[in-house]
């Protein structure tokens, strides 16, 4: 009986910590501009995770060594962190800036060298941020992206993701990042016909200028896609840190945007 009580215990343990958990966040013009305890902040919020994308590093002096600085911050709290960070995109120089991922090197192996799209790069100004990480021996393909906002028709970019999984079908392609479209937007269409979901629905994640009738989130911008038959999202859940702070201005120098996060199974 305790032989039995011990593989069960086993088992249940085992399927507690098989799944991967990833956190995407849109860190608005991370840089030179980030204040240490905003560094420590930041990486207090990702450090319980083993994958992270982040948006808006900065393309000029500061961004890549903010990243880095967030990484030595994480590598403080218990685990061995390890990080990329992406060329600066293409597009106007308004609209330049890089993508990083950060991961756990206990629970993920990075496979080869990240990459920005090259196909679509004139079509999508911040083309995304590619990274392929092997899981319990399984590979899964991060696509890190932040597109053109909401006043630029981010549709008439995200448009040319229902090539990507044609373009590169021997990789399980999970789209994550700031879409600045929500999920309902009949442009996701193709990619749902191709077996994409969405991890979040009506699910708001940017930042009011300040609270209203204690709605303090404005549109509905991040989100997760992942291939259903590939993965199975267990979890899923934002970080409201905004709560941390007396206002919205305040939480505003970390980002103005929420984190969002999902723990997945790959088949």
């Amino acid at each position: 009986m305790k032989k039995i009580f011990c593989f069960l215990f086993l088992v249940v343990y085992v399927a507690a910590f098989s799944q991967l958990k990833i956190i995407s966040w849109n860190v608005e013009n991370l840089g030179k501009s980030k204040s240490d305890s905003t560094i420590t902040y930041i990486a207090n919020t990702l450090k319980d995770y083993d994958v992270v994308a982040l948006q808006e590093v900065v393309a000029g002096y500061g961004g890549s060594q903010a990243v880095a600085k967030l990484a030595a911050e994480l590598n403080r709290k218990g685990s061995k962190w390890d990080y990329v960070v992406s060329q600066p995109t293409s597009g106007s120089s308004y609209k330049k800036e890089r993508y990083a991922f950060l991961w756990k090197t206990s629970s993920v192996k990075k496979i080869g060298e990240a990459w920005l799209e090259k196909k679509y790069s004139l079509e999508i100004d911040r083309e995304p941020y590619y990274c392929t990480f092997n899981y319990n021996e399984k590979p899964i393909t991060l696509v890190n992206f932040h597109a053109i906002t909401k006043s630029k028709q981010p549709e008439t970019e995200i448009k040319y993701f229902k090539f990507l999984p044609l373009e590169y079908p021997l990789l399980n392609l999970l789209f994550i990042g700031d879409f600045n479209c929500p999920q309902s937007h009949t442009v996701f269409n193709p990619l749902k016909k191709m077996g994409y979901v969405s991890v979040f629905e009506n699910q708001k994640t940017t930042l009011k200028k300040e609270c209203k009738k204690q709605v303090c989130l404005a549109s509905e911008f991040d989100n997760i896609w992942y291939k259903s038959s590939k993965i199975k999202v267990s979890k899923s859940g934002v970080i409201h840190f905004y709560k941390d702070f007396e206002t919205l201005e305040i939480a505003s120098e970390v980002s103005d945007h929420i984190p969002i996060w999902a723990e997945i199974e790959l088949n």
